[in-house]
């Protein structure tokens, strides 16, 4: 996340959605064809109507209206899930709504959440995502590198953490390397695990579309 040293805030958390949705946009294509070797095809096209809606409600994430960023990060993560959960297709977009839905319990009338609390945050939505989509570590899914960039993060030395680059980089650093060491295995869950053998090989598009989202979030 592109967290200033002094945390994150509804204002550097707008400024990422924009980055972000942005993404989701020129990367829906290659998305869709990724999926559509082991599922529906459809993971781009539901990660570009979410980037759309998180459009229409960007303005008025920063409800106090004057810039400072001293909004609820709570009601803004909140707000960011509800626009999620009205993509339809693939089931990515519920899980991006429950990721968001958890960070907004996690934060639920805070204006800031220190860069030390990233990996706790990135762990209490590892477990959300495992108890709703019911896959565990392991299986080939989104939650793989989920998880090495929590646990990348909370290896970061102090000097790290102050600099919002060197956590970018670490962010990337684990999730490359974590589709790497998944490539060669089969997926173990959701329709692609149905086509077990031919996912040998293949990268999960799930793993894709979440490297696209850690690039993104590359600070200014």
């Amino acid at each position: 996340m592109d967290a200033t040293d002094n945390g994150l805030t509804v204002a550097v958390l707008a400024a990422a959605l924009d980055r972000w949705a942005d993404r989701m946009d020129s990367a829906a294509d290659e998305l869709n064809a990724l999926d559509g070797r082991l599922g529906d095809g459809d993971l781009g096209a539901t990660l570009g109507k979410c980037a759309q809606n998180i459009r229409a409600i960007r303005p008025g994430l920063d409800g106090d209206g004057n810039g400072t960023g001293d909004s609820d990060l709570g009601q803004a993560f909140k707000a960011c899930a509800m626009a999620c959960s009205k993509a339809s297709g693939s089931s990515f977009g519920t899980l991006l709504a429950v990721a968001f839905l958890t960070a907004a319990k996690s934060t639920a009338g805070r204006t800031t959440l220190p860069c030390s609390e990233l990996p706790q945050l990135l762990g209490d939505i590892l477990c959300a995502l495992s108890a709703r989509g019911g896959a565990n570590l392991g299986d080939k899914t989104v939650l793989d590198p989920l998880d090495a960039v929590r646990a990348e993060l909370a290896s970061l030395t102090a000097a790290e953490w102050d600099d919002p680059a060197a956590r970018h980089a670490a962010a990337v650093r684990a999730t490359g390397r974590t589709i790497e060491v998944f490539r060669d295995k089969p997926n173990r869950i959701g329709r692609a695990r149905m086509f077990a053998e031919r996912s040998v090989g293949l990268d999960d598009p799930g793993m894709i579309a979440f490297r696209h989202m850690v690039e993104s979030l590359k600070p200014d």
